[in-house]
């Protein structure tokens, strides 16, 4: 198979299964792991012909399966987008160490992990690597310690990454989602949350998934060549218009 292969994780929704789509519509061909087998198997058939690796980014032997699996399959990779995180938001001393170890183990371990395993065929193709970190990676906000910390975390593990494999052409980037209408997120913001996101964002709205792909997507594709350990903040202006939002400290 001569078309390039790329690896999302978190795929089964949200951003990452947007951007299966839209790479997949690009020429791309994609495997799609996620931990959720029941979604793998309800988001599979929104990408025809994708594969799906129903493995957990935090466990370094199935990553090792899930490497192992897309050599098999397309024998190289061309990109990795670590896509998959799990958030816990809560004030700092309501975080006991376990809340603390499951984001961190798969916000922050997850990236390296699965980078790490990727790295000898990414070095083959003189792929990409693309982190999904957060705006609350840029900007500190209350009720984030943990998951504000793995993303900000993430953001340096990138620059790490540009840095030791730019010789091998092997570029590493960052991209920072500020507020995104998941379902997820419409689930749990309130009305007064929205409203206040709304008005802080210059953009004066939330993204969308799509949005959000097509800048992983650009970053992935040769248009970006030349671009590498950088930190994109995908988020309306967000970052831009200072901290602290009163409808989130509740």
């Amino acid at each position: 198979m001569s078309s390039k292969v790329a690896l999302i994780t978190g795929a089964a929704r949200g951003i990452g299964l947007a951007t299966a789509k839209l790479m997949q519509a690009d020429g791309w061909q994609i495997a799609m792991l996620d931990r959720d087998t029941d979604e793998l198997a309800i988001a599979l058939p929104q990408v025809p012909g994708a594969v799906a690796l129903p493995y957990d980014v935090s466990q370094p032997d199935q990553v090792d399966q899930a490497m192992s699996d897309v050599f098999d399959q397309f024998g190289r990779l061309d990109a990795l987008v670590n896509n998959a995180g799990v958030a816990d938001f809560g004030p700092i001393e309501q975080t006991d160490f376990q809340r603390w170890r499951t984001v961190m183990e798969t916000n922050l371990d997850g990236v390296f992990l699965c980078s790490q395993a990727a790295i000898p065929m990414l070095k083959a193709s003189r792929g990409c690597l693309v982190n999904i970190a957060s705006i609350s990676g840029l900007r500190a906000s209350t009720l984030r310690v943990a998951y504000g910390t793995s993303k900000a975390a993430v953001i340096q593990l990138t620059k790490q990454q540009a840095a030791e494999l730019g010789e091998f052409g092997v570029r590493a980037n960052c991209i920072c989602p500020g507020p995104v209408r998941t379902k997820l997120a419409m689930a749990v913001h309130s009305q007064e949350i929205i409203d206040a996101y709304h008005d802080a964002i210059p953009l004066n709205r939330y993204g969308s998934e799509a949005e959000i792909g097509h800048a992983i997507a650009f970053l992935c594709s040769q248009k970006a060549s030349y671009i590498t350990g950088q930190i994109l903040a995908a988020d309306g202006g967000f970052d831009s218009t200072g901290v602290g939002l009163p409808a989130l400290r509740d």
